[in-house]
């Protein structure tokens, strides 16, 4: 924030910035101009209502002259009435695509890199086509439900849109453009998914075994991955991305899993698969190529791809081996807590949805309590 004595040819030579930029009249306190990094000016007032801190957006800079904008900002400073009442068109000027910029800009930083290009081809492609040129204080509930149900025939994409577009517009409230409370994305209801997880059986598991052991010898680093994923329970990107100095003490050191920094410890066998590998490099799985890189998602999903056809298990998916994981340890006894810290999970409610996965030994449970209460169902 920079605070100057505005004059209009002040005003007109600012120039944008990748972060918005406040700058502050010296003559009326709260008084200012926004410069969003889109090159939008648009005047505004913060001041004290009720105890609590309103924010106008008292109109845009290309059509209002700062003398008008300074007077208007006068007669809302001597009124006493609450922020919502006072100015019904306060945020007309700003424009949904320029908010959506400033949020991704400011916004980035809570987003691992993946998650942020996930996360802008929602934008691009599910969002900006409904909301682009809607002023961004005008968004209602009821657009809100039209644009989702707009989306039925995606129904993925609508429900993993839909959180983005409610970042936006709560960040809009914090940064003044919409009043607070106001986000109209609260309580829409999602589309149900159906439920995907996925695991192996022991011949499943049996065959998926028997198919890397016949390849092992010629495809031995991503015969080595996939053995990785079975026996760590850890996330494609996290084996994939892995570097010689984050294993040490019979353990893997993650700097910068899906949930933060976290510890894998090791079983033997994996223990043995890496101190097998040859050391070439930061990499554990360079990329053939050469270079600086680990080894490439698409060159994984061919030998992927491949392996799962060969042993008949064409509808498994990569992540469905963290499933299985996850399976195998519920169903020899380990607790939610455990398993919640073998998967790397901050919440245990992350680690129930994995519960169902041992239907079948709670049921073999079930039946070995019979001979010990007694199976009989009649005197």
């Amino acid at each position: 924030m920079v605070k100057s004595r505005l004059t209009q040819r002040r005003v007109d030579v600012l120039k944008p910035d990748e972060k918005t930029l406040d700058v502050r009249d010296c003559v009326i306190r709260g008084f200012g101009v926004r410069v969003l990094s889109s090159g939008r000016k648009c005047y505004f007032l913060h001041r004290q209502v009720d105890g609590k801190r309103a924010w106008h957006s008292i109109g845009d800079a290309r059509e209002m002259t700062l003398d008008c904008a300074r007077e208007r900002a006068t007669s809302l400073l001597v009124s006493r009435s609450r922020p919502d009442e006072d100015f019904p068109a306060t945020t007309a000027s700003i424009l949904f695509e320029d908010v959506a910029d400033e949020v991704f800009r400011r916004y980035r930083r809570h987003w691992k890199p993946r998650t942020l290009a996930v996360n802008l081809g929602y934008l691009r492609n599910q969002i900006l086509p409904w909301f682009r040129g809607r002023a961004i204080g005008d968004i209602t509930r009821r657009d809100v439900r039209r644009w989702f149900g707009s989306l039925r025939a995606t129904p993925v994409a609508a429900d993993r849109s839909a959180p983005v577009l409610s970042v936006i517009l709560r960040q809009a409230e914090v940064y003044g453009y919409r009043p607070e409370g106001s986000n109209p994305c609260t309580g829409i209801k999602r589309y149900r998914r159906r439920n995907r997880e996925r695991f192996l059986n022991d011949d499943e598991i049996r065959r998926l075994s028997r198919v890397l052991d016949g390849r092992h010898a010629k495809q031995h680093q991503l015969v080595s991955i996939v053995r990785m994923l079975l026996l760590t329970g850890c996330r494609k990107s996290e084996i994939l991305t892995l570097k010689w100095p984050d294993y040490r003490e019979g353990k893997l050191y993650l700097p910068d899993s899906k949930t933060g920094p976290r510890t894998v410890w090791l079983s033997s066998p994996v223990r043995r698969i890496l101190d097998g590998l040859p050391r070439r490099g930061p990499w554990v799985f360079p990329s053939p190529q050469g270079g600086n890189r680990h080894l490439s998602d698409d060159t994984f999903y061919r030998f992927w791809s491949d392996v799962r056809t060969e042993a008949g298990i064409t509808d498994v998916r990569c992540h469905d081996l963290r499933h299985t994981y996850a399976s195998v340890a519920m169903a020899h006894g380990e607790t939610v807590l455990t398993i919640g810290r073998l998967l790397g999970h901050n919440d245990p409610a992350t680690t129930l949805k994995y519960t169902h996965l041992a239907d079948a030994s709670v049921h073999e449970a079930a039946e070995a309590l019979v001979p010990v209460l007694g199976g009989r169902t009649g005197p």
